[in-house]
């Protein structure tokens, strides 16, 4: 990433990531002007929460229909159950922690990561960093993408949190995606790390005020993209380079515009009276 001033403002100047900026505005644009959201935006708001929920969930190994998730109630059995009801509880977390996001973005990540994992403070490996030797059980994520050690970890975490409470004139796509990419590059905990980086996505996406009321689901994108082409991205993240950043965010881009296709329907079908 580069040295500048600004690095985030730095990365939103490579080639192709203004195309990105400019249909992602275009489209959350498009949705936000759509006559339903004059009068039942927080029903979009509600489906968008279910199906960016879904989303998560199915890039994390549970791939449910959406009605399945819609229907369930119990989500405490072992194995994708629990996936599903670790991203519904994030999708619901994460809309109350922005003002602690703007202060304190290390604290929200322990929080997330506390909600994902369904337990206590206090709790082994739950809602810190990991620590030297600590296992990580993120299956979906190979071993061609190196696991940082846990000083690495720290240290980068640390300068992502000071990045972020900088400040920076980059757009927010450019934010969130590195916001994004930097956790699942570095998966800090023993486990949940895609669910978490995702969670953050949408915090920063939302605080940013380019999807104020979280209608853009970008994890109904990414899931619809599919898992190849979401960890080939990200080895593009992980490598460094400018053309590799400038991938991801396109993808991370991409994934937006496809939230907003899908929150677009439901605005569709509200306004037929088929919700």
């Amino acid at each position: 990433m580069s040295t500048s001033a600004d690095p985030l403002a730095a990365l939103a100047a490579l080639p192709g990531v203004a195309e990105s900026v400019n249909a992602v505005r275009n489209a959350v644009d498009r949705v936000y002007g759509h006559r339903v959201m004059r009068r039942r935006s927080n029903e979009v708001t509600s489906e968008a929460a279910l199906r960016g929920a879904r989303g998560s969930a199915a890039l994390a190994g549970a791939d449910w229909a959406l009605e399945e998730v819609r229907r369930r109630t119990d989500f405490g059995a072992e194995g994708e159950p629990r996936t599903v009801g670790a991203a519904l509880r994030l999708t619901a977390e994460a809309g109350q922690l922005l003002s602690i996001w703007r202060q304190s973005p290390l604290r929200v990540l322990a929080r997330l990561h506390l909600v994902a994992a369904g337990g206590v403070e206090g709790d082994e490996g739950v809602g810190r960093p990991r620590q030297s030797g600590e296992p990580v059980d993120e299956p979906l994520i190979g071993s061609d993408l190196p696991l940082p050690d846990a000083d690495e970890v720290a240290g980068r975490l640390d300068g992502l949190a000071r990045l972020l409470l900088a400040g920076s004139e980059a757009p927010a796509l450019v934010a969130a995606a590195v916001v994004h990419g930097e956790l699942l590059a570095l998966r800090p905990f023993v486990s949940r790390n895609g669910l978490v980086a995702r969670a953050a996505e949408r915090i920063v996406l939302v605080g940013s005020g380019l999807d104020p009321k979280s209608i853009c689901p970008a994890e109904v994108g990414y899931a619809e993209l599919g898992v190849a082409p979401y960890m080939a991205a990200l080895e593009g993240y992980a490598s460094g380079t400018p053309e590799g950043m400038a991938v991801w965010i396109a993808h991370c881009g991409r994934a937006v515009e496809l939230g907003v296709r899908e929150s677009t329907a439901v605005c569709e079908a509200l306004q037929r009276g088929a919700a």
